[in-house]
C-alpha cells in the first residue's frame, strides 16, 4: 500500500511546503491538497513550490472540478508542472462541492465531468481534443503524462470511474463502503472492456494517532459533516431505499444544514448530527495498532493507497507516527 498526505492550503504556504517535504521524508509518495480557491489559497501556485522542495513526491488536488477553471487552463497547469518537474502530478477530480457552492454554483453534471476528464488528460498529454466545439492542442507538450483519479460515491459516478478514470478516490475509510464502491468500479471496468487492475484505488480519510478516543472523535467529527454533503445529494437522487448502502446514508437523518465558512475545520459547529460510530467507521483513530488493523482491512478490500487527511490539533505528531511506525509495516 502506498501513502499520501492531504492538506488544506491554509496560509502561510511555506508550512504546506514544509509539511509536504516532511511527508516525503517520512515515506509518503503522494502529496494532495484541497482545491477550493475562496476558502483556501490557490493550490496550483503552491504545487510548484512543493515540487521544487521534493524529489519524488507526486502532487495534485483532492479534488479539483470542471467548473471553476476552463478545462484548457487546468490542462495547461498540469502540463506546465509536469514539464518543469518531470511528470509528477496527478489530477484528482470530482463534480465539485465547496469550490462550486461557495461561489453560488451547484456541482457539475457527470456528463460535464466525463468530457472534462477526456479534454484535460488529452491536452496535458499533448494530444488534440475537441474543446468548445473546435480542435485544440497544447503544441509545447512533450512526453506529457497525466493520470485522472475521480472521486465518487453513487452508482452512476462509480460506473463512470470504471469506464474512464485512471484512479478512484473514496473519501471514507469504512471497509464495508470501500468493498462496495471498489467492487462497483471494478465491475463497471469489466463491462467497459477495461482491466480493473489498471485503476488505482485510493481511500482518503482523516487519521489521528493517540490514546484519547473522545478527544480524537471531536477533532475528526467534521469529516462526517463533509461527507454528509455528498450523501445528502445521493439521498436526494436515489432516496433512502435506493442502491446506496444504508451504512453510508442513514446517519444524515438529523442533518439540519451546513455552513461552508466552517468547511473542513475541526471546530465545525454544524456536525453535531454525526454520531461517534460514524467517526470511528469513516476515520482512523486510536493507537498505532488500530490504524494498522483498519489499513490492512482496507488493503484487503482493494485499496492501493491510503491518503491521510491532516486537519486536527496533532498533525505533525500523526505524520511522524505514520512515518516511523505505520508505513514501514504496510508500505
Amino acid at each position: 500500500m502506498k501513502f499520501g498526505v492531504v492538506l488544506q492550503t491554509n496560509p502561510p504556504a511555506s508550512r504546506v511546503v514544509d509539511m509536504m517535504r516532511r511527508a516525503e521524508d517520512a515515506g509518503f509518495s503522494y502529496g494532495w491538497t484541497w482545491d477550493s480557491h475562496v476558502l483556501w489559497q490557490e493550490p496550483f501556485v503552491i504545487y510548484s513550490a512543493v515540487l521544487a522542495a521534493t524529489s519524488g513526491l507526486t502532487v495534485g488536488p483532492m479534488v479539483t472540478n470542471p467548473g471553476t477553471r476552463d478545462w484548457s487552463v487546468t490542462a495547461s497547469l498540469f502540463a506546465t508542472l509536469n514539464d518543469m518537474y518531470g511528470n509528477r502530478t496527478v489530477c484528482g477530480i470530482g463534480r465539485g462541492d465547496s469550490a462550486r457552492r461557495v461561489i453560488g454554483q451547484p456541482p457539475m453534471s457527470l456528463a460535464s465531468l466525463s468530457s472534462a476528464m477526456s479534454v484535460i488528460k488529452g491536452l496535458a498529454e499533448g494530444r488534440e481534443v475537441i474543446h468548445h466545439g473546435q480542435p485544440l492542442r497544447l503544441p509545447w507538450v512533450r512526453d506529457g503524462k497525466l493520470e485522472i483519479w475521480m472521486a465518487a460515491y453513487g452508482p452512476k459516478a462509480l460506473k463512470l470511474v470504471g469506464e474512464q478514470a485512471d484512479g478512484f478516490i473514496l473519501q471514507t475509510a469504512d471497509p464495508d463502503i470501500a468493498r462496495w464502491t471498489i467492487g462497483s468500479v471494478r465491475e463497471a471496468a469489466k463491462e467497459a472492456g477495461r482491466d480493473p487492475a489498471s485503476i488505482t484505488m485510493c481511500v482518503a480519510a482523516p487519521a489521528y494517532v493517540g490514546e484519547d478516543l473522545a478527544h480524537q472523535r471531536e477533532q475528526l467529527r467534521w469529516f462526517g459533516g463533509m461527507v454528509g454533503n455528498h450523501v445528502a445529494d445521493l439521498v436526494g437522487r436515489y432516496g433512502t431505499d435506493g442502491p446506496v448502502p444504508h451504512e453510508l446514508t442513514d446517519y444524515i437523518a438529523g442533518r439540519a444544514g451546513y455552513d461552508y465558512a466552517h468547511h473542513g475545520r475541526s471546530d465545525n459547529p454544524d456536525v453535531d448530527f454525526v454520531p461517534d460510530a460514524i467517526v470511528d467507521r469513516f476515520c482512523l483513530l486510536g493507537p498505532v495498532s488500530a490504524h494498522v488493523e483498519q489499513l490492512r482491512e482496507l488493503a484487503d478490500a482493494g485499496a492501493d493507497q491510503f491518503a491521510l487527511y491532516l486537519m486536527h490539533d496533532q498533525e505533525e505528531e500523526t505524520l511522524a507516527a505514520y512515518g516511523s511506525q505505520i508505513i514501514p509495516l504496510l508500505g
